[in-house]
């Protein structure tokens, strides 16, 4: 079989390529995961070592997928298989793209909630205190169908644009979607650093205290960058293999990762000037964005209620077009996988993928009802919600393992010359030996071992 496809679907522009894949990897991760891990260690501590981590680990890992999709030009499971020339790490590419179907699956119902918030802001729902404003999350997510009504929502906007193709629909979207991303989280950064008392939570993200710096906020930083980079969900993989053959891979590659972090802290900038200015811990947890957030703009704009309704509405709206544009990319590795495997239509693969992962995630939902919660209901295992157990596989045990062999992969099997090859596109670019040295090595060494300490970590070994 030959490397190339001709009649494969391509981004049809360099900044095509750079919006969608920077819109794969920039989401909930960097807009809602990214500021409370931030606050839990130590705020600029933790984005020195981030912005380290992202160097060190997640540029060359990106650039490796993307090796691998271009060369290939198949999807992610056909793409290693080819790679490999078959045998057992053939099961790599299978591996992310399982871990891009089940991630589709349960990231699709934090999108629903995203929704949610929009349509209650809107609604002045969230207006009370910071009991209120617990009871009313709870209650939403507690409910039998609400959360599962804003899923479909959602999974029916990813499904368009994923049926309009690469170019009519990933595409456009992203370009649509990602200046309008930038423009809200601009707004609200501004708005958010002009409060009284803002300077405190500037300090908090730029001036680093290294009294708290420890092992714990290095392996946290380290899994930080490698979730917020859509590292090993078959994200890069995949849209790598809509690339030209023109595309400078090491380039790109470093282009994303400079948005992907400018967009992580921009969320640190637009929270946690916030956060102090009304005396709210920065550290609060996986719940910030949906319980502690909606009192903390109430209490901030309080003498501007309008403005604070606009600021929390801006805000969900942004939560939502991050979300969307890791949703696409994660529906994209299954689409792509059965259009090819099966030898279906576009849109056929496209609908096995959104009726099969909407099921999973209304499970997922549904998991989160009360009477079926970790004292073993019926939507439950291992003493965990299916919600938090697709979570958990995914997060903590499918990434780190299919990060790791693909490092691997790229640096023990594949040959070296492909690389070269990858690297200067055929030799029309000239990249420096010490440079081809220096990602090798870190294939080799540097990132596997890094990423072994992650899986550890997670796995509270270390």
């Amino acid at each position: 079989m030959k490397t190339g496809q001709t009649d494969r679907a391509n981004f049809g522009s360099r900044l095509g390529i750079v919006l969608a894949t920077a819109g794969s990897a920039v989401g909930l991760g960097n807009v809602w995961r990214f500021p409370y891990m931030a606050g839990q260690n130590g705020g600029a501590v933790f984005l020195i070592i981030y912005v380290g981590c992202v160097l060190l680990l997640g540029i060359p890992c990106m650039i490796s997928e993307f090796i691998i999709g271009r060369r290939a030009q198949a999807n992610t499971a056909r793409a290693y298989t080819k790679m490999a020339g078959g045998g057992p790490w053939s099961a790599v590419g299978y591996l992310g793209v399982l871990t891009g179907f089940l991630i589709t699956g349960y990231y699709a119902v934090v999108s629903g909630w995203c929704l949610q918030y929009i349509f209650a802001s809107l609604m002045g729902h969230l207006q009370g205190d910071a009991t209120y404003v617990e009871n009313y999350f709870n209650q939403f997510i507690s409910h039998p169908w609400k959360p599962i009504a804003w899923m479909l929502a959602f999974f029916a906007i990813t499904h368009v644009v994923i049926v309009c193709g690469v170019q009519k629909g990933i595409e456009r979207a992203s370009k649509l979607l990602m200046p309008t991303l930038f423009i809200l989280l601009l707004v609200i950064v501004v708005a958010s650093c002009l409060l009284p008392g803002a300077g405190e939570g500037i300090r908090f993200l730029f001036m680093p205290d290294f009294s708290r710096v420890g092992h714990d906020v290095f392996l946290s930083a380290l899994g930080q960058s490698f979730y917020s980079l859509s590292i090993a969900m078959g994200c890069l993989c995949t849209y790598a293999s809509y690339f030209s053959r023109q595309t400078n891979l090491m380039q790109s590659a470093i282009q994303i990762g400079l948005v992907d972090s400018m967009v992580a802290i921009l969320a640190g900038l637009m929270i946690f000037p916030a956060a102090f200015s009304v005396g709210v811990s920065p550290d609060s947890g996986a719940s910030l964005v949906f319980i502690t957030l909606p009192n903390v703009f109430q209490q901030a704009f309080s003498s501007m209620p309008t403005v604070g309704y606009v600021i929390a509405l801006a805000f969900y709206a942004l939560l939502a077009l991050a979300a969307l544009t890791s949703l696409m990319s994660l529906h994209e590795v299954s689409t792509a996988f059965f259009h090819e495997e099966l030898h279906v239509r576009r849109h056929w693969g496209a609908l096995i993928v959104t009726v099969s992962c909407a099921v999973i995630g209304c499970f997922c939902s549904l998991s989160l009802l009360p009477s079926s919660g970790a004292d073993g209901g019926s939507l439950s295992l291992f003493g965990m919600p299916l919600f938090d157990l697709f979570d958990f596989v995914t997060g903590q045990i499918f990434l780190p393992v299919g990060g790791f062999l693909t490092c691997l992969f790229l640096g023990w099997v594949v040959p070296p010359s492909i690389v070269t090859d990858e690297f200067t596109n055929q030799g029309t670019l000239h990249v420096p030996a010490w440079v081809l040295r220096g990602y090798l090595f870190s294939m080799r060494y540097v990132c596997p071992i890094c990423i072994l300490l992650i899986f550890l970590h997670q796995l509270g070994v270390i």
